[in-house]
């Protein structure tokens, strides 16, 4: 039974920063392609970032070098870290598991089969 939680969700201020987690569970994690989406009412899932099995990274146009992806392949974690947040960063975040060790196009909701239930972060 394979799942993800995520964690590290908050309120800040402009120009602050937060460290979102992603825990895995339930399968082989070390060889999946991670990533993290962000959604807003209204919207689509948009993605933000992702970290192949061999690390790999990749951002949306939008990170402009803000946010950082980084998996821990021993603890089974993927993290996000944010800095220097806008308000329109204002999402909840998800964390999605890829049935492979690189997925194309990484951005596409349908190239990931697992997904966590979210953490919310606002930026005012």
């Amino acid at each position: 039974h394979v799942q993800l939680v995520e964690s590290g969700g908050g309120s800040v201020q402009a120009g602050g920063s937060l460290i979102l987690s992603c825990t895995f569970s339930g399968a082989t994690y070390s060889r999946r392609c991670m990533a993290w989406f962000r959604q807003v009412p209204g919207k689509g899932r948009e993605a933000v970032a992702a970290a192949d099995a061999d690390r790999r990274t990749i951002y949306g146009d939008f990170v402009e070098g803000r946010f950082t992806i980084d998996r821990d392949n021993a603890k089974d974690i993927i993290y996000l870290h944010m800095r220097n947040l806008k308000p329109e960063d204002t999402a909840m975040y998800y964390c999605a598991a890829a049935p492979r060790s690189t997925v194309s196009p990484w951005s596409y909701v349908v190239s990931y089969d697992y997904w966590g239930k979210g953490t919310q972060v606002t930026v005012s």
